[in-house]
């Protein structure tokens, strides 16, 4: 893995996916030396381009430094039917440009149910990635819209791509998608109706961000973080992108590297990756602390206390109470 051996990598992401025990100790011995990718989430509605504009994304990574490429990784989540377990992992589909670049690694995975946008296995790849040698690691999200919050806490930088003709600007403006932009990027845009998107979302990034940075990363920031330099300073730029011909993806590369340059001297960086990781160590706690108290209590009982929960002669708050005194 740490010289980038290909055939090892694929192995391994694929034990990261099934969480196999071999997976977690090679990220045990992977991790030290992890840390220096710069991780990009793109996020944003269905239909908008987010693959299209991944493609030209990479590409452009690959072309614009030709003396000395940086070496990128997508991860691409895509959404699992919650009927048959399926997914069809389709996003490489639209990054045919890619295939055969040795710089570059797409590595799609279903969702499995997870919210947020993210599946829980997406954190361990990026580490994989990260230890590989990935200096661009790009995280495209399923595409569920305003619940896609989880990129802002694994991604350094957050890409929320919207698109004219979608529908309502409400849409648009709800809570929770913009607060996380970074980047705004309106993509699709030779289609009709351009002006009026770029308006209402410019419009609204003034009332997003002011308080951003709270919700940002942790649910433990405080107050005091609006006035910090990251939050103060830093001004979500808004970008017009087609990602069908590339035109404006170079003005987007440099957004992306103004931003991480801004963390950088700003301290910010050091903060979402604290952040990052402690988010990362409630996940896999909350999921550890789970297993093990259900492998403490009888399968019997617990059933016992679904059936009750079915037939409604006890509430969820009362079976849990039920569960804790008799584990005690």
């Amino acid at each position: 893995i740490l010289s980038g051996e290909r055939l090892a990598l694929a192995r391994l992401l694929t034990e990261v996916e099934n969480d196999s025990p071999a997976a977690r100790l090679m990220l045990d011995n992977l991790f030290p030396h992890t840390g220096k990718a710069h991780l990009i989430g793109v996020t944003g509605a269905p239909g908008t381009g987010k693959s299209s504009l991944v493609n030209q994304i990479a590409l452009h990574y690959r072309r614009t430094s030709e003396a000395n490429p940086r070496r990128v990784a997508i991860v691409a989540v895509d959404p699992t039917s919650p009927f048959t377990g399926g997914a069809v992992l389709g996003d490489r589909v639209r990054m045919r440009d890619l295939a055969g670049d040795p710089g570059v690694f797409i590595r799609s995975m279903a969702s499995r149910g997870s919210l947020g946008g993210l599946a829980q296995a997406t954190a361990g790849m990026v580490q994989v990635f990260d230890a590989a040698g990935f200096e661009i690691i790009l995280i495209e999200t399923v595409g569920a819209g305003q619940t896609e919050v989880d990129i802002a806490r694994l991604a350094h930088t957050t890409l929320v791509v919207e698109s004219p003709g979608l529908g309502d600007d409400i849409q648009a403006i709800k809570a929770g998608i913009l607060e996380i932009a970074d980047i705004l990027v309106i993509n699709k845009a030779d289609l009709p109706g351009v002006e009026n998107a770029e308006s209402a979302l410019r419009g609204m990034l003034s009332l997003a961000h002011p308080v951003q940075k709270i919700f940002h990363h942790s649910q433990d920031m405080s107050l005091p973080e609006i006035k910090t330099p990251e939050a103060s300073q830093w001004e979500p730029p808004l970008l017009r992108t087609i990602a069908t011909d590339g035109t404006g993806v170079e003005e987007l590369l440099a957004a992306i590297d103004q931003h991480a340059l801004h963390l950088r001297q700003s301290g910010g960086w050091k903060r979402r990756e604290q952040a990052r990781l402690e988010a990362e160590l409630q996940t896999l706690l909350t999921g550890t602390l789970v297993a093990e108290f259900r492998a403490n209590i009888p399968a019997e009982r617990y059933n016992k206390l679904v059936e009750q929960l079915v037939q409604r002669t006890l509430s969820p708050n009362e079976a849990v109470k039920i569960l804790f005194k008799r584990r005690a």
